[in-house]
């Protein structure tokens, strides 16, 4: 018995000292604090685009964190879109599909403007509201609007912040003919107190000559020195019939690269589809899924980002992610055969030099 527990605790010994030791890196993911300004944090959002109908679906889960009970936020579409809940359930499948790097990541911030104050007064002139509808938690409302001020002030009049900086976020829009859609989430009580609020994800579904990510903003830096907010993450899963880039209205997108591209199983793309709450025959007949990951700055963006096919069709994949495992605890035999191996040979050796001495 005491050979055996001397042979064991050697071998221990011998394999603890072969063993690599993991690295461990430190993971901070702040939030802002109650009673501060909103700016757009780390985002996941799905594209989906249909190049034969010229239809483009954008999906994302909205989850804020902020001081605010009641605040909105606004989405610009190229053309007037179809408001309806999405699943939620798509973004775990797609974040294990394309298998990403461990992490741990905030929830995503809303996109568009997020803001609050109270709600009062009616409709300013000059917007025309082209649909009202409650989907997914929120209170939405499809603008079209003749300028950049007659937004802002239907704004101020229905509870969203204006600002000179918001003007000048929706001027290129209004004069492009696109259309806003404002929401708007009302705070339950239980939300309140961790000044949480989570709503279903929400799809806007539009017609657009080329597919697109609202990335431009208003001037978010003086907001985010506020909070404190230096670095954010947006992921785009982008669905199409192929490998797709992104880049700007005219230069390149530096701060992205893709992740993760190739072509989905027939069974992903009908599972997906399911999550998404679509139709079975929405979208291309083969799907390709590329993942971008930007670095997005907290700085004011030249455009928003469109998206072409790529030159290069070649797939993607994540460098192969090693995780160490501990070993079984030895059993007899296999103390004695290890023992043989690691031990024998150099007393072997020992003996061996003391003879011929």
């Amino acid at each position: 018995m005491t050979v055996r527990l001397s042979l064991a605790l050697l071998l221990a010994a011998a394999l603890f000292l072969l063993l690599p030791v993991p690295s461990r890196a430190p993971a901070c993911c702040p939030a802002p604090p109650p009673n501060k300004p909103v700016v757009n944090a780390d985002q996941t959002v799905i594209l989906l685009w249909d190049p034969a109908t010229k239809t483009q679906h954008f999906i994302r889960q909205a989850s804020f964190k902020s001081g605010a009970d009641d605040f909105g936020f606004l989405v610009p579409t190229p053309t007037q879109p179809e408001l309806d809940e999405s699943g939620n359930d798509a973004f775990p499948y797609l974040l294990k599909l394309t298998a990403p790097e461990k992490q741990q990541l905030p929830r995503p911030s809303n996109f568009g403007c997020g803001c609050s104050s109270p709600v009062t007064g009616g409709p300013a002139p000059d917007v025309k509201v082209l649909e009202e509808k409650r989907v997914a938690g929120f209170n939405a409302a499809v603008l079209e609007a003749t300028s950049a001020d007659a937004l802002v002030r239907w704004l101020a009049d229905h509870g969203y912040a204006f600002s000179p900086e918001v003007e000048a976020w929706a001027k290129p829009y209004v004069a492009g003919g696109w259309k806003i859609t404002a929401l708007k989430v009302a705070d339950n009580q239980a939300a309140q107190e961790k000044r949480t609020v989570r709503a279903a994800a929400l799809r806007l579904s539009f017609k657009t000559d080329r597919p697109v990510f609202p990335y431009r903003e208003p001037d978010p830096r003086s907001y985010a020195k506020t909070l404190g907010a230096q670095k954010r993450l947006l992921r785009i899963y982008f669905v199409a019939d192929a490998r797709y880039q992104g880049q700007f209205q005219e230069g390149e997108w530096t701060t992205s690269k893709v992740a993760w591209a190739d072509k989905l199983r027939p069974e992903d793309r009908t599972k997906l589809l399911e999550l998404l709450r679509l139709p079975p025959n929405t979208g291309p007949a083969e799907w390709w899924l590329t993942e971008f990951e930007d670095d997005w700055p907290y700085q004011v963006a030249p455009s928003d980002v469109y998206f072409s096919r790529a030159a290069d069709q070649k797939p993607v994949k994540r460098p192969l992610h090693i995780e160490y495992v501990a070993l079984p605890i030895p059993t007899d035999v296999t103390v004695y055969a290890l023992a043989a191996v690691l031990i024998v040979p150099p007393l072997m050796r020992r003996v061996r030099s003391r003879l011929i001495r």
